[in-house]
């Protein structure tokens, strides 16, 4: 496996996803913390980070699961939701507890907390997907860029 390509990143290619999207996204939140002054620093400890999450088989099997489920809800193969139910959203919080449970893997409450910042403010190319896709991707965001902070804090000290 390509570090710099992993399998997960290719298959997020292939729905309109690049990596540049996902630093983009985390960064339109960025705020500066102790060892991670800037954007430009940012920037890259979010690709590294990125990158490291891609490649985990579990944030890849939660990531292609809400995908998958995005299709079949949007054809309305889910049963009992149908498509309209579905686009209007009332009552449905399966998508969010999957955007919270890959930033809980990924980084615990503190990812958790991160995705409730990026899940109210949908920022990036969270405001482009749909609903279980964008809480996935919101949740992968949010993780990352925990880590991301929680990292820079610890160079810090």
């Amino acid at each position: 496996m390509n570090p710099e390509n992993p399998p997960l990143l290719v298959y997020l290619e292939k729905k309109g996803i690049t990596l540049k999207d996902l630093v983009d996204t985390a960064l339109e939140l960025f705020v500066p913390h102790p060892g991670l002054e800037t954007e430009e620093a940012a920037a890259e400890m979010l690709r590294e980070e990125f990158l490291d999450a891609l490649s985990d088989v579990n944030v890849a099997t939660l990531e292609v699961a809400c995908f998958r489920a995005q299709e079949d809800a949007e054809k309305g193969l889910i049963p009992g939701l149908s498509k309209e139910r579905f686009m209007g959203r009332p009552g449905l919080v399966a998508d969010e507890l999957l955007g919270l449970a890959i930033a809980n893997y990924l980084a615990g409450v503190r990812g958790v907390f991160e995705f409730t910042r990026f899940d109210q403010a949908k920022p990036g190319i969270l405001k482009k997907l749909g609903p279980l896709t964008n809480d996935a991707i919101g949740g992968l965001v949010a993780g990352v860029s925990s880590n991301v902070y929680t990292r820079a804090f610890r160079k810090a000290k």
